[in-house]
């Protein structure tokens, strides 16, 4: 059980026929939710900065570790990390607590996860809050099938899906080293090495750029990593064109509130039509890299209060 740094410990909760693992503050903020949804390879440690403040500010924060990670069920089957199950999962969330909709924050896949939110449950989303990944409609193409065509076989998108369990069993055999060097900011750019990043990562002595956490912190990614494993995790990726079908007939256009934070060093790249499908988007930019809430908590935290207070 966590107890790093006073995090709080978690309650078990069943939903969409699954048990997540959540970690709540500021429950005597009952009726003013905000979920927080981590992204890949994450955890909703990864709140941890995040989480003191916006219930002092008068939110019930709700952190689930989302099926795949922590504590939560780790279903067998790949099709159960579709884009329908991981809605639906956070949907039964709200209910679960009585409510009727919330306020969604998402980093990474969890905003993907977040923006999908809107387009399947529109109803339970009363404002938006990503890091990282803006919102992209759905192409002509599969989403996978595109990045293969663009990117090659080794883009690590593409080798998930074209190699089922290659990349799995490299990570599980080296969880800390594959956290350690990928958790890490201040990177350089450099061109891209041969073969696949994530391999690359969990088999290199050394990664370029500095750690984003303490040892303590990133132990407690590896604890949760070295007990379940990464497929699980990584399924939500092998679910990428399957989503792509699930989202064939959705209206397109977002019309929530939203707020988009980008890490000025990321190597994902800012969306250049984002207001044109997000029309209700502000944009704040941070000088950080990928792991926008834990190499910036302060600015992050206050990005989101502000923007908050504002609506």
């Amino acid at each position: 059980m966590l107890d790093i740094n006073n995090f709080p410990a978690p309650t078990f909760v069943d939903v969409n026929g699954v048990t997540l693992e959540v970690f709540e503050a500021g429950q005597e903020n009952k009726g003013n939710p905000i979920v927080l949804c981590h992204g890949w390879p994450e955890h909703a440690f990864s709140w941890r900065h995040q989480m003191p403040a916006l219930a002092a500010a008068g939110y019930h924060v709700i952190v689930p570790n989302q099926r795949g990670y922590g504590n939560s069920s780790c279903p067998s089957q790949v099709t159960d990390y579709d884009i329908s199950y991981l809605t639906r999962d956070l949907a039964a969330l709200l209910d679960h607590f009585g409510y009727d909709d919330a306020i969604f924050v998402g980093h990474d896949w969890g905003a993907n996860v977040v923006w999908s939110m809107a387009l399947l449950h529109p109803s339970r989303v009363k404002k938006i809050i990503n890091l990282a990944l803006p919102y992209q409609t759905r192409g002509e193409t599969p989403w996978i099938e595109m990045m293969e065509a663009f990117l090659g076989p080794d883009n690590y998108f593409v080798h998930f899906n074209r190699q089922p369990g290659v990349a799995d069993a490299i990570l599980d055999a080296n969880a800390d080293r594959f956290l350690r060097n990928l958790f890490r900011k201040n990177v350089p750019l450099a061109p891209p090495e041969p073969g696949m990043m994530m391999i690359n990562l969990a088999q290199t002595a050394d990664a370029a750029g500095e750690p984003v956490m303490s040892d303590v912190d990133r132990a407690v990614f590896v604890a949760a990593f070295e007990q379940n494993g990464f497929t699980g995790s990584i399924n939500w990726y092998r679910n990428m064109d399957r989503n792509w079908h699930i989202l064939a007939d959705v209206q397109p256009i977002i019309r929530k509130p939203a707020l988009m934070i980008y890490g000025e060093q990321d190597m994902i790249p800012k969306s250049e039509t984002l207001s044109e499908v997000v029309p209700g988007v502000d944009v704040v930019s941070l000088n950080c890299g990928h792991w926008i809430q834990q190499e910036l908590p302060e600015e992050t935290t206050k990005a989101i209060l502000d923007w908050l207070a504002g609506q």
